[in-house]
């Protein structure tokens, strides 16, 4: 009886020092040096690669007077190249040394923009843009690796959400500085040095970067298609294609679209920061339940909104339709996109952070890829206003698809680890 009290007493203060623990001992800090630094080359990466994203089809046609199929064509070049490099992106990063594939990447991505200045034709052009996506590919895999090691266990859901914020936001605010930079200038050789300029900051600060020791996997089998591609999710893999199909079509042909459908010449910038904002309060909004798991919860938000903003995009009513569509898609893909990444990483070991890394990418690209030659000939040969309701449709499908079967997908696979 006197060991049975004993015993008792024990597991109570047991308890009470747990509970005293969790008082004194608050969650590990987040925003730590190292995770700051990897959030700031990952936005300088996204920044110089997406400040000509919207201008290229206008370089395209007034340099070499390309035709819009070919300009689709050319523009997704580097989505190709991209695809190709990120199986083995993932592999590579699980494998070696991950700081110095990261700078090593991270140079190759900053120097190719030199052949942006190079480019006298359109065929060198479009060599130079098919070449750069092999290093945008492999970089964009180790830098988000990197983020994921740097992050403590305990708010990995929350510290993705934020790392995605740092992409989401330069691809919507640097085609806005791009777009103002070259309507002050009309120089597109201004716009090429920057970006070099700007990749070279993000060269720096990639390779300060401080990593924790980890033991490099050594005992893999030799052939093996998790090497290349997350096939546990494969279904967050094709749900997500969809929705970078619409991206693509929308962050490559927007300018184009609201000059010839709504004789909007200086408002391009304007949409994109709208955008900008619209990804940046989304974040904001969804870290608390990100870091409370709710990931399904968050992606169904997300794609219900970004649904009503392609569609709205699309109805092209006049201005007003034009930037509130800006903020709704902003918010919507603000919500979506960081609980589709941790989705992909809960479904992987620990050993495939690269491979579930560089599995959504390939996604998403592959989608992009698709939108973007998809609207070059739908414009050519029907109208820009036909591509965007495609753009609509396939989105609202991919929203059906993750609502009713990608959700309980994630459900039953998920690792909890």
């Amino acid at each position: 009886m006197q060991r049975r009290k004993s015993t008792t007493k024990i597991d109570t203060d047991k308890k009470l020092r747990i509970v005293a623990d969790k008082s004194t001992n608050p969650l590990p800090a987040l925003w730590n040096k190292e995770y700051l630094k990897v959030m700031m080359s990952n936005f300088m990466l996204f920044f110089a690669f997406y400040l000509l994203t919207p201008l290229l089809p206008l370089y395209l046609d007034e340099q070499f007077h390309a035709e819009k199929d070919i300009i689709g064509i050319v523009l997704s070049g580097y989505v190709v190249a991209t695809l190709l490099i990120r199986p083995f992106s993932g592999f590579i990063v699980d494998s070696f040394d991950r700081k110095r594939v990261l700078t090593l990447c991270f140079f190759f991505f900053f120097i190719c923009f030199a052949g942006y200045i190079g480019a006298g034709t359109l065929l060198m052009f479009a060599i130079v843009r098919t070449i750069h996506g092999l290093p945008f590919g492999a970089t964009t895999v180790a830098n988000s690796t990197v983020a994921i090691d740097v992050v403590p266990s305990e708010r990995r859901n929350e510290g993705i959400g934020y790392y995605g914020l740092s992409n989401n936001l330069a691809m919507a605010i640097a085609p806005t500085a791009g777009i103002y930079i070259y309507q002050a200038t009309n120089n597109f050789g201004v716009l090429f040095w920057i970006s070099l300029g700007i990749a070279f900051i993000g060269l720096l600060t990639a390779s300060s970067v401080k990593l924790p020791k980890r033991n490099l996997v050594t005992d893999k089998p030799k052939l093996s298609m998790d090497h290349f591609f997350l096939t546990r999710g494969w279904m967050l893999a094709a749900n997500i294609s969809l929705f970078g199909l619409c991206w693509g079509i929308m962050s490559n042909y927007v300018a184009i679209f609201g000059k010839e459908r709504l004789g909007i010449t200086e408002g391009t910038g304007i949409f994109f920061a709208i955008l900008s904002v619209g990804l940046f309060v989304s974040r904001l909004i969804g870290a608390k339940s990100l870091r409370e798991g709710k990931l399904t919860r968050n992606c169904a938000q997300g794609v219900i909104i970004s649904t009503l903003g392609y569609t709205l995009f699309a109805c092209a009513f006049g201005e007003w339709s034009y930037f509130l569509s800006a903020l709704l898609i902003g918010l919507g893909n603000g919500r979506m996109y960081p609980a589709f990444l941790s989705m992909f990483i809960n479904v992987a070991r620990h050993d495939q952070r690269g491979t579930a890394n560089s599995s959504i990418l390939i996604s998403w690209d592959l989608g992009m890829g698709i939108g973007i030659i998809l609207a070059g000939f739908i414009a050519q040969y029907i109208s820009y206003g036909a591509a965007f309701w495609s753009a609509a449709i396939i989105q609202a499908s991919g929203a059906l698809i993750f609502l009713l079967f990608t959700g309980k997908f994630f459900m039953k696979r998920r690792l909890n680890v």
